[in-house]
């Protein structure tokens, strides 16, 4: 590990003030993900500011409905709030499965939006990876990985974005907080934090240089949605996603009402498939109609060598998804076709 130097914030301006006169810095909270990276030479910051001491570990009500999620907050404590276990049980169960009982006492909300990349091309410094390094190329797309992407990737990157909880954020209607020295205070939606690769995948996200993630605000639910948050891997604990599914339904009369779906593990960010959304929106529940939505989302997928596989993956999960918020309206779940 190379050496480095060490700030500890105690407010967000000073946290701000101090990376724009420390070029090369980064902000610290958990370290889960950051910290690794560094132990690689993934990430060499010539400055960590330690901005876990901030007053950001709070969930909060808002006077009109809707939790506001400190930046600090620990995936574990917020997995187990009760309010978001009640009101939003998609999020409460990404999180769940997202990691070790370990991993969450340390990880924050902050943190887990802006990890990055588990692509090994990424993490293994003798190897050419555009995310890393820019304009070495991608060393991933001509393997068998069979993590890769199956949707949005570029010539430039196939990797997939590992976080559990943004996919849940997607499909809750999430926004994003943000502060930085030139701009102050900002929002943007959850679904348009992170970024396809195309040809800069070097930027995960719409952050700017210096800003700081400080909250996720989560929309009042409605009093007749019900999500949840299913995942594929390769083993029940500590493993990434091969795909998976946010689901939010809220039906009226055996109609859709509203739905909301967003996938994680095949996409460079949390795919919010609104194609699926819109071709569902005031049609009946039916396993005909969701299966046909779900083909529609997913024609959209260019499989890699090794990764076909994710594509019927994910449309299993959201077809038995869709069908288990179903009843948990207080409906029949649609008859399965054959």
């Amino acid at each position: 590990m190379k050496p480095f130097a060490y700030v500890r914030a105690t407010s967000l301006q000073q946290a701000v003030d101090a990376h724009a006169c420390r070029p090369g810095s980064r902000y610290l909270g958990g370290g889960t993900n950051l910290v690794d990276l560094m132990k690689h030479d993934v990430e060499t910051p010539t400055t960590l500011i330690d901005i876990s001491r901030l007053p950001l570990n709070r969930v909060e009500e808002l006077p009109a409905g809707g939790l506001r999620i400190g930046a600090t907050v620990p995936n574990a404590d917020l997995a187990a709030h009760p309010l978001v276990r009640s009101g939003y049980p998609a999020l409460s169960q990404a999180l769940l499965a997202g990691a070790s009982g370990q991993l969450r006492n340390v990880a924050t909300t902050g943190g887990n939006l802006l990890q990055r990349t588990r692509c090994p091309y990424f993490q293994d410094v003798s190897k050419p990876c555009n995310k890393r390094d820019p304009g070495t190329g991608c060393g991933a797309r001509d393997s068998t990985y069979r993590d890769l992407a199956v949707l949005g990737h570029s010539e430039h990157c196939v990797a997939t974005h590992p976080s559990d909880m943004a996919v849940a954020l997607a499909a809750l209607d999430a926004g994003i907080e943000l502060y930085g020295d030139t701009e102050g205070p900002r929002q943007v939606a959850a679904t348009a934090f992170h970024r396809l690769p195309g040809a800069h995948p070097e930027q995960d996200t719409l952050i700017r240089p210096g800003e700081i993630v400080t909250a996720v605000v989560l929309p009042p639910a409605a009093p007749g949605a019900v999500s949840l948050y299913r995942k594929a891997r390769d083993r029940a604990s500590y493993a990434f996603a091969l795909a998976s599914v946010a689901a939010v339904l809220e039906l009226a009369d055996g109609r859709v009402r509203h739905v909301a779906l967003a996938f994680g593990g095949l996409a460079h960010r949390p795919w919010r498939a609104t194609v699926a959304e819109q071709l569902l929106a005031g049609a009946p529940l039916t396993d005909e109609n969701v299966l046909r939505a779900v083909d529609a989302e997913l024609a959209q997928a260019r499989p890699l060598r090794g990764n076909a596989f994710k594509v019927g993956l994910a449309r299993n999960l959201a077809r038995d998804s869709l069908a288990a918020l179903a009843q948990a309206c207080g409906g029949e779940p649609p008859e399965r076709l054959p």
